[in-house]
C-alpha cells in the first residue's frame, strides 16, 4: 500500500491509496497535527497509518522489489506454460522489464500505476533495443501481460491489495496490413527456386496456408497415401531454442487437408530421398519422422528456413515477403477465387474468426465490389 502527506487547513493529513472492489481510491486521515515544526512525526504518522490498514487487509509485509518478484513470477509460472512461451516470457523480461525496474529499484508494496504507466509510455517512445523508435502496441501488451501476471500472484499471495496494472492505458492497436504475393509472384517465386531444396517447403506452404512451426512439425505420420490427407498434428518452434511438440497451437489448428496431386507428389519425391539418403549417410544418418530435413536426416532449424529465404528473394530481385507472409499470399489466393473469411479461417487455422477479419478483411474486395454493384444497380432500377 501506499500513501502521501498532504497538508490541509495547517494540518498534516495522511492520504492513503486503498482499494475497494479491485477499484483504487484515497483515504484522506486527519494526524491532528499542526504544519509547523511536525514533518518528521507526520511521516511516523503516515507510515503507521499504512501499516494498520494493510494489517486489517491481510497484506505481508514485505521488502522485496518488484524487479525480484517478477523473477520469483517467472519461475512460478514456468511450470504451468509450455517451453515455447516461457521463452518469450522470460526474453521479453530479460530484454525490457526487467534492465528497467531493477535500474528503479522499486519495492513491490510501492509500486503503482503511473510508474506502471511511464513505463509503457517510455517504451512506446523508444523501447526498441535498436535503437530505432519505439515499441508496438501488440509488443507493448505483451508487456503487460507479464507485469499484470505478476502482479496477480502478488494479489493471490496477499502482498499487495490490488492490481495497478488494470489501470494502465495502452495505444491502439494499429491495424495489420498483411503483405503477400500474388498469383503472378508467386509463379515467379517458383521459377526462381527450381533446383534449390527449399522449393518443396515453399510450395507446400503456399498450397495449404502452413505456419513455419507446422511445415517443420510435418511427419510421416501426417500424410497418408491411402486416404490422400494431410493431418497437422506436430510443431517445431523457436523463441531461443527449438522445441518440437505433439500437438498443434491450438484445438483449431489441428486440421486434416485433402493431398492434391502436387502435394502428393512432393511428399513421395521426400519419401524416396529419405531412403536414399539413408542408404548414402549409413550409420551417420540421424534417424526421426520429420518429412523435411538435411540430407543426413537432422531436421531443419526454423531460423535456417527464415534466412534462407530471404536470401534467396535477394539473389533473384524478387520483392521481399518474410516467409510467414507464404500463408498470407495462400489467404490472398482464397480470398481472390470467392472463398469466405470462414473457408479462410478454417483452412489456415485460426481458432477466431475475429482473427481472421482482422488480418484479411480488406482483401476481400470482389465480394464488396459485387455488394456496391448490387445496391448500385437496385437503385439504377429504380
Amino acid at each position: 500500500m501506499t500513501g502521501s502527506l498532504t497538508i490541509k487547513n495547517g494540518k498534516y493529513y495522511a492520504v492513503l491509496n486503498i482499494y475497494e472492489d479491485g477499484k483504487r481510491k484515497k483515504k484522506w486521515i486527519n494526524s491532528g497535527l499542526p504544519e509547523k515544526g511536525n514533518k518528521r512525526k507526520a511521516e511516523a504518522f503516515l507510515r503507521e497509518k499504512i501499516a494498520e490498514y494493510e494489517r486489517l487487509e491481510g497484506i505481508v509485509q514485505t521488502d522485496i522489489l518488484f524487479a525480484d518478484y517478477i523473477r520469483h513470477w517467472l519461475t512460478h509460472i514456468a511450470r504451468k506454460v509450455d517451453e515455447v512461451t516461457m521463452q518469450g516470457y522470460k526474453t521479453l523480461a530479460d530484454s525490457h522489464i526487467l534492465p528497467y525496474f531493477d535500474q528503479k529499484k522499486i519495492p513491490l508494496r510501492n509500486l503503482d500505476h503511473t510508474m506502471i504507466q511511464r513505463y509503457m509510455d517510455e517504451k512506446h517512445e523508444c523501447g526498441r533495443l535498436d535503437g530505432k523508435g519505439g515499441l508496438s502496441p501488440r509488443s507493448l501488451r505483451l508487456h503487460k501481460n507479464i507485469i499484470s501476471q505478476t502482479l496477480d500472484l502478488a494479489v493471490q499471495t496477499k502482498l499487495i491489495p490490488a492490481n495497478p496494472c488494470q489501470f494502465v492505458e495502452l495505444p491502439q492497436n494499429v491495424r495489420y496490413e498483411s503483405t503477400f504475393y500474388t498469383t503472378a509472384q508467386l509463379q515467379d517465386l517458383f521459377t526462381a527456386l527450381q533446383g534449390d531444396e527449399l522449393l518443396p517447403l515453399v510450395k507446400i506452404t503456399v498450397l495449404y496456408g502452413l505456419r513455419r512451426s507446422e511445415l517443420l512439425g510435418l511427419q510421416w505420420d501426417s500424410i497418408d497415401f491411402e486416404r490422400k490427407t494431410m493431418t497437422i498434428r506436430h510443431t517445431v518452434s523457436k523463441v531461443t531454442e527449438v522445441v518440437a511438440k505433439d500437438k498443434t497451437k491450438n484445438a483449431s489448428s489441428r486440421r486434416t487437408f485433402p493431398l492434391t496431386e502436387e502435394a502428393e507428389a512432393i511428399f513421395r519425391r521426400a519419401k524416396e530421398q529419405e531412403q536414399q539418403n539413408r542408404a548414402a549417410f549409413g550409420r551417420e544418418y540421424q534417424e526421426n519422422a520429420y518429412v523435411f530435413k538435411w540430407a543426413d536426416g537432422h531436421p531443419y532449424s526454423p531460423d535456417y528456413i527464415s534466412h534462407r529465404f530471404n536470401r534467396l528473394l535477394k539473389k533473384h530481385g524478387l520483392p521481399h515477403i518474410r516467409f510467414h507472409e507464404l500463408r498470407h499470399s495462400c489467404a490472398s489466393l482464397l480470398i481472390d477465387m470467392g472463398f469466405t473469411l470462414k473457408d479462410v479461417q478454417e483452412w489456415l487455422g485460426h481458432s477466431d474468426i475475429k482473427m481472421t477479419a482482422n488480418i484479411y478483411a480488406h482483401l476481400d474486395t470482389a465480394r464488396k465490389t459485387n455488394m456496391a454493384d448490387s445496391i448500385a444497380a437496385r437503385f439504377g432500377a429504380a
